[in-house]
């Protein structure tokens, strides 16, 4: 089992934070150079549990995340749910606010590839990815 631990501390609020990545569309910026939409609403919300995002990297076929569990302002989790090397995949981001006035993503994503080798080669890219997205992150 791969596992990618990601934490950062932010200046702006964790309201402001949980808003912009709970956002499908906006974890292009993130997940650079994957072209993120959202193909299916959620059940109370267009992004929230339920809601499907395609996700395509470069010139790898597509694949599809479906979120889990929402929790305003503190949890979004999510898995892959179709045509991924992956498998056993799950994303957690857990939003906390700092005492000034900032906030603190907690990013764990755990997954296993389906061939010898691929975990560990998507795990490095993956997490550098979303290291260096997350670096450029402005609102």
């Amino acid at each position: 089992m791969q596992r990618i631990e990601i934490n950062r501390s932010f200046p702006f609020s964790v309201e402001k934070l949980f808003d912009f990545l709970s956002d499908h569309e906006n974890l292009e910026l993130i997940f650079a150079p994957a072209r993120i939409q959202r193909i299916k609403d959620g059940v109370d919300t267009p992004n929230g549990v339920g809601s499907v995002r395609r996700m395509r990297i470069l010139m790898a076929p597509p694949f599809e995340e479906t979120v889990t569990e929402v929790v305003p302002n503190e949890r979004i989790a999510y898995r892959i749910s179709k045509g991924s090397p992956l498998k056993n995949h799950q994303g957690v981001m857990s939003f906390s606010a700092q005492p000034d006035g900032g906030s603190h993503l907690h990013y764990v994503i755990t997954f296993q590839g389906k061939l010898p080798l691929m975990g560990p080669l998507i795990k490095a890219g993956l997490q550098r990815g979303i290291e260096r997205g997350l670096s450029r992150l402005q609102l």
